[in-house]
This record gives C-alpha cells, sequence and structure tokens, in this order.
C-alpha cells in the first residue's frame, strides 16, 4: 500500500505506539449498522455493500497498526468514517491516533462520538471519563461513570471513583447517594460510616453526623476504639464534659487502652489543665505499653514545647533518661536523643556515647554507624573507627563506606596489609548498582597501596579498574601516570593520562608536577619547565619533590643558578633523592640510573 502522509505526520505517529498497541487489544468487532439511538444522534444505517467494506478497511488498519505502519492505518480509520462517521470502533481506535498528534479537540470528539454511539461499552466510556478528568470537566466524567455504573451495577470500584470526582466537586447530597448505592452492594461497614460522617461534617449536620458516631458504638459495644472516637468527637465539639464521660466509660471497661490517654492528654490541654497534662505525658512517654511511634511523636512535642519556653535543655534531657532506662523495643528514642544532643551542641563524646548505645540495640543501623564513624573521623580515633568498621563489614556487607573507612583507617595506622584486605573485600560487593565514583576511588586506593608494597604490577592492574569505572578519575590518572613515569614505561601513555587530569582539574599542584616530570624524562625540558612553574605556584607549601624536580628541569634547560636555588630549597626540606646532597656540590643534574 503506498504511504500518503508526511514524514512529519509519521514522525508524530510513532509515538503512540505503547498507546495503540494496547488499544489494539481492546477493539471489539464492527457490528452491522442498526438504528441504535444515542445521545449525540442516531447511527447511520448501513448497506450491506457498506457494511462489509466497512468491516475490510476497519480490520485491515488494524492489522497495518500491529505491523508499526501507523500512517497506513491511520489513512485506513479516516477512510472508514468516510464510510460510516459514526462507527464507534473506529472513532475510538482514531482518537488514539489524533491524541498522539496533540490534537485534544479532535481526539475528544472522537472519543465522544464513540461513548454515544455504543453507551454500554464501558472501555469506551471510561477513556472518555479519563479524558474529561484530564480537562478537568468532573461533570462529564462523574457522568461517563455513572453510564458505566447503570450498564454494570455490580461494579462498587466506579462508584468509589464516582465519590472520589463528586467529592472533588464538593457534592455532598451526590457522595451520600453513592455511598447508598456502595452500601447495597457491600452491606454496612465502618469506612462506609466514617464516609457518611464525614459528609455530615462538611454539611453542617451535626446531629447526623453524632448519630452516625452513635450507631457504631451502639453496633460494636465491645471495640472501645469507637467509644474513643466519640469522645473526640465531643471534644472537637466543644462538649468537654460529654467527652471526659466516654473516656471514663473506656478506662472503666479497659484500664490500659493507650489509645484512651492520648485523648485524655489532649482533653486535659483543652479544659486547661497543663501540668495534670504533662504529668500524664511523661506516663505515655515512659510506659512500656506506649506504641514506638507514639512515643516519638510526644517526646519531638516535647522538644518543639521546650524549644519556644526557651530551650531549657536540662528538663529535656532528664526526660529522655527516665525515658530511656526502660528496655527500648527499637533504636529510634536514642537516635532522637543523639539528635536533641546535636542539637544543643553538646560535648561529642557524650552524643557517641548514644549513637553507640542505639547500635547496641540495632546494630544493623547503618546510618547511626556511618554517623558514628564521621565523628571518629573527625577526632582521629583511628582505632575506634576500625572497631565500629568490622561489625558493619558483617551486619551491612553491602554499604561500601564501612570497607572505605575500615581501609582508610588501616592505611592512616600504616597498617597496609589490612588496608588493602578491607579494600579488597569492598570491590568484592561492587555490582551495576555500585557508585561508578566509588568504586573507581577503591581501584585507585588499591594501586596507590600495592605500588607502595612495590607489588607494581598489580597496581596498574588496580588502576586499570579504576579507569574502567571512571575514565576521567584525575586521581587515578595522575598516580598512575607518574607511577609508570618513575618505572620508565610507555611515557606516551603516560603524558597523555597526566594530561587529562590537568584538565579536569588544571590547578591541581600534584597533577602538574606529574606532567612535568614526564615531559622532563621525554627531554622536552622547555615544556617541562612551564608546568613545574604552575605546580609551585599553584602550591602554597611546595614539597622537597616538587622542589628537586624543578631543579632537574632548570639544570636542563641551561639556568644552573635557579636550579641551585630550587635544589637549596629542597634540601632544606628535607625527604629529597639520594642524589640530592650531590647535586648541590657539583653544581649538576645527575641522572638516576
Amino acid at each position: 500500500m503506498q504511504k500518503t502522509t508526511t514524514t512529519f505526520i509519521q514522525l508524530l505517529l510513532l509515538a503512540a505506539t505503547v498507546l495503540l498497541t494496547n488499544c489494539a487489544h481492546t477493539q471489539t468487532a464492527l457490528k452491522p449498522a442498526t438504528q441504535e439511538t444515542a445521545t449525540q444522534g442516531v447511527r447511520k444505517k448501513l448497506t450491506y455493500n457498506e457494511s462489509q467494506r466497512l468491516k475490510y478497511f476497519y480490520y485491515e488498519a488494524i492489522n497495518q497498526q500491529e505491523k508499526n505502519n501507523y500512517s497506513d492505518a491511520f489513512e485506513l480509520l479516516r477512510h472508514c468514517l468516510t464510510i460510516d462517521p459514526t462507527a464507534p470502533e473506529v472513532n475510538f481506535t482514531i482518537a488514539a491516533y489524533y491524541g498522539a498528534m496533540k490534537n485534544d479537540s479532535l481526539a475528544m470528539q472522537s472519543y465522544e462520538k464513540a461513548a454515544a454511539m455504543s453507551p454500554a461499552n464501558a472501555t469506551f466510556q471510561e477513556r472518555l471519563a479519563q479524558m474529561y478528568i484530564g480537562t478537568k470537566d468532573m461533570e462529564k466524567a462523574a457522568q461517563a461513570y455513572e453510564n458505566i455504573y447503570q450498564a454494570n451495577r455490580s461494579r462498587t470500584d466506579v462508584l468509589y471513583t464516582l465519590m472520589k470526582l463528586y467529592n472533588y466537586m464538593e457534592d455532598y447530597d451526590q457522595m451520600l447517594r453513592t455511598l447508598d448505592r456502595i452500601e447495597a452492594v457491600e452491606g454496612s461497614n465502618e469506612e462506609i460510616a466514617i464516609s457518611r460522617m464525614g459528609i455530615y461534617e462538611e454539611l453542617g449536620d451535626k446531629k447526623k453526623a453524632l448519630n452516625v458516631l452513635k450507631k457504631l458504638t451502639e453496633e460494636h459495644p465491645l471495640d472501645m476504639n469507637y467509644r474513643v472516637m466519640m469522645g473526640n468527637w465531643l471534644l472537637q465539639n466543644g462538649k468537654s464534659f460529654e467527652a471526659l464521660k466516654e473516656y471514663n466509660k473506656v478506662l472503666e471497661a479497659e484500664p490500659g487502652n493507650q489509645e484512651v490517654r492520648m485523648s485524655l492528654l489532649d482533653y486535659y490541654r483543652t479544659v486547661g489543665k497543663d501540668s495534670t497534662a504533662r504529668m500524664l505525658q511523661e506516663q505515655l512517654l515512659i510506659s512500656p505499653n506506649t506504641p514506638s511511634q507514639t512515643k516519638m511523636q510526644l517526646m519531638k512535642n516535647v522538644v518543639a514545647e521546650n524549644e519556644q519556653q526557651g530551650g531549657d535543655s536540662t528538663k529535656v534531657l532528664d526526660l529522655f533518661a527516665r525515658i530511656l532506662q526502660e528496655p527500648q523495643e527499637n533504636a529510634d528514642m536514642v537516635q532522637l536523643c543523639a539528635a536533641y544532643m546535636s542539637l544543643k551542641e553538646m560535648p561529642q563524646d557524650t552524643i557517641n556515647a548514644m549513637l553507640e548505645k542505639a547500635l547496641e540495640i540495632e546494630p544493623d543501623e547503618a546510618s547511626v554507624r556511618q554517623q558514628l564513624i564521621q565523628a571518629l573521623w573527625e577526632e582521629k580515633d583511628f582505632d575506634r573507627v576500625i572497631q565500629v568498621c568490622i561489625p558493619a563489614t558483617e551486619y551491612n556487607p553491602e554499604e561500601m563506606v564501612f570497607y572505605y573507612f575500615l581501609g582508610m583507617a588501616y592505611f592512616q595506622k600504616n597498617d597496609k596489609d589490612n588496608a588493602l584486605e578491607a579494600f579488597r573485600q569492598g570491590v568484592t560487593q561492587i555490582n551495576e548498582q555500585t557508585n561508578k565514583n566509588l568504586a573507581s576511588d577503591f581501584y585507585a586506593i588499591m594501586g596507590d597501596i600495592l605500588h607502595e608494597k612495590d607489588r607494581t604490577e598489580e597496581a596498574f592492574a588496580a588502576y586499570d579498574s579504576a579507569l574502567q569505572w571512571k575514565p576521567d578519575n584525575s586521581f587515578a590518572l595522575n598516580n598512575y601516570a607518574y607511577f609508570l613515569c618513575l618505572e620508565g614505561k610507555d611515557l606516551q601513555k603516560a603524558e597523555q593520562m597526566s594530561y587529562k587530569s590537568i584538565k579536569a582539574d588544571p590547578t591541581n599542584a600534584n597533577n602538574l608536577d606529574t606532567y612535568a616530570w614526564i615531559l622532563f624524562n621525554q627531554e622536552r625540558y622547555e615544556e617541562a619547565k612551564t608546568y613545574i612553574e604552575q605546580a609551585i605556584a599553584n602550591d602554597s607549601v611546595p614539597s622537597s619533590t616538587v622542589l628537586e624536580h624543578a631543579g632537574d628541569i632548570y639544570a636542563n634547560c641551561d639556568d644552573m643558578e635557579k636550579a641551585m636555588e630550587y635544589w637549596q630549597k629542597a634540601y632544606e626540606l628535607g625527604d629529597g633523592s639520594p642524589l640530592l646532597a650531590r647535586k648541590i656540590k657539583l653544581k649538576k643534574y645527575i641522572k638516576e640510573k
């Protein structure tokens, strides 16, 4: 078949692939034309020949659609409409094309026509309703869903959708009518009763709202939650005396009911008995029967109120201490206490002790352990960092940050074997979800440690792995290049990597020195001089190595006065090469063997 649409239209239609594929499976067979009456008129009566032609072209359109020939399918559907403009299946299918072409008005007209010509088709009606919702035409959306429900009165899901639409429209009478229909199908239940009560509240009919609540209480005499709910409603509506009577009835039946105690807390605050409210609040906070989430919310309220009143931390900390004397089901309250101590800028060792207490309760709480490690690292307490990290690798083996701090702590203690082992364990946890920067850094650090242990080939392999994860890792590029240069291997590769590192970080003195030294080893002395000067200019305190490099470069640029100046500075800092003293004595560059 020859394509008649433009390339632009074809591209637009490709955007409809997913939608059209789904729609293709919702089509119903074309029915013979009838005198079916709908809201937008009467469907055209077709001759037998027209009916057959319509079927042929429609099914061919679907066939082309399934082959992803969307432009052909679109033209065939348009041809179908010349035969029968009222055909519901054709209008429904072509509407998706108009939607993909951003022609929302034509899409809406086609969906409306399809739904009107086939009012019993739930798929057509629901799609039209969704279009109305998209345009914020909730009245028409509600009518479409009403049509769906009339066709199938067992669909309470449609009624719940209608509830949402009528609520959006603030049509509370229709909401009540819809609730009646839901109740007729599902029977009465708490959810329906509470919804009905809420509607009466919106209508301002307090009497009916209270009657719904009373009925719930009568129907469930053993469930004290409804009586608590009754008390809460009375309290919110200014009937504090009646509310207290309901709360007392609950306490008589269930003295340990925590819900009513929470409601009593609101009651005492409402009637101005603040001291009684505080006493009850403390009882709830210390009681083992109060749910953890409730305690957390209460304690947050205590902190907020205390801050508003001037922030006397003594009272709050005393209350925390009393709470934490009791066994804790989780570490939430301990963490809240640690956070409060941080807020009050208490000594770090006090905060650390609280974090350690939290880990005793929940040793697999990774965020707490990271917070403790961070504090210990800032104190340079590397022994404690190691002690905290080791169990972390068992409780949270997938968290690479713990291997990182463990390895670095060992490294700080000059324990290279254990440092290397920590990083080796860490890289075994690398997967597709791992942060690429972190994975690259792990291998780069391993490369440095391996090089210090004179395991050069393994070090280079580690750097290669680092650059596979992050090709622009400046740290890995620089060190890899420098060590290649020291080994006198593949200087061209070393130069490329080093140049890439200074492009990424052009003011890094270490990277600039590496590049200068590689150029020096390639006997490109004038170029090396430019970069060594940049390295010194960007380093507030140049190392003896950098200064000696500068002297070597200037010596080979026939500027012995400048070379001697840099060599002398390097010598005064110490840590120079074994040949440095001889260079100064002989006033000439001596190449290392």
